[in-house]
């Protein structure tokens, strides 16, 4: 994916009004002023929205007669998913490293405790 198109898909992603479009269209198509109905805002204002998703390649507008539908286009989604996987990736192996420091700290301090006297009041520490 072009650093264009990841950059306006990501700041296309960054609207709550754009994400709540774009989960409404994940149902199917819908029209502009489908689109505006829970929205307290005209239906140029969500034109606008629209105009956002369709540059970032998230929206297409089809003809239907006098409807012209909008439809999630899926592409960008997955190529973002793809691009955020290897972040994924580098977390996912510093906890692991992580996890074998707490691991390795916790069977130290295990062997430290056996390892000690114990107290003439039988409490070990």
């Amino acid at each position: 994916m072009g650093t264009e198109l990841l950059d306006a898909t990501f700041a296309a992603l960054a609207d709550p009004t754009r994400r709540a479009i774009l989960a409404r269209l994940a149902a199917g198509e819908a029209t502009v002023t489908e689109l505006a109905q829970p929205f307290e805002m005209s239906q140029p204002a969500i034109s606008k929205h629209l105009k956002v998703l369709e540059r970032a390649g998230l929206v297409s507008r089809g003809r239907d007669a006098q409807r012209r539908p909008c439809r999630l286009e899926a592409r960008p989604l997955r190529e973002a998913t793809a691009w955020l996987a290897d972040y994924r990736d580098y977390w996912a192996e510093s906890y692991q490293r992580l996890d074998a420091l707490l691991n390795e700290l916790q069977a130290i301090d295990q062997t430290d405790t056996d390892a000690r006297p114990a107290r003439p009041n039988g409490t070990g520490r």
